[in-house]
């Protein structure tokens, strides 16, 4: 598993926003860091490679969980798809958003990927910059629109 957390300037959010990218990719995981080298957001990203390290890792991390996951459909081991039927049958796990991003543009995968319950479907863009536009346009949404289950959760703790 590797772990990335760019430096931030907005320290509004006492903890930091916990992502997790499940990505057998070397260079989509590398192009995710570098886009997220500009958030103005305190986020950590850990990445894991395979289905099946997915799901140790968010049945190990009681106390860490993610507050969005980033799932490739296409990985060794265990697909995205058999991930995301996992974590939305498990009712520890299923609040968790995913956000399915992947280079899979069939319909087949997008509809079978609603039906499983995946929070949105992006597919992958090819060229380097529209792939950071994609990653902010993630990041905008879902960290200053959205308000995510784990931010409910944590102010009712505390």
């Amino acid at each position: 598993m590797q772990s990335f957390t760019p430096l931030a300037s907005n320290m509004a959010c006492l903890d930091p926003i916990r992502v997790l990218m499940v990505e057998d990719d070397p260079d989509d995981v590398y192009l995710t860091m570098d886009a997220l080298r500009a958030s103005r957001l305190r986020l950590n990203l850990d990445v894991v490679s395979d289905g099946v390290e997915a799901i140790q890792y968010l049945r190990a991390n009681h106390d860490r969980r993610p507050d969005l996951i980033l799932l490739d459909l296409n990985l060794p081991r265990m697909d995205g798809r058999e991930v995301l039927t996992v974590i939305k049958e498990d009712p520890v796990l299923n609040a968790i958003p995913v956000v399915v991003l992947t280079t899979s543009k069939a319909e087949e995968d997008i509809a079978a990927s609603y039906r499983k319950h995946a929070n949105c479907y992006v597919s992958k863009p090819v060229n380097i910059e529209e792939f950071r536009t994609v990653l902010a346009s993630i990041e905008s949404f879902w960290f200053s629109i959205v308000r995510l289950p784990t931010e409910v959760a944590r102010r009712a703790d505390g």
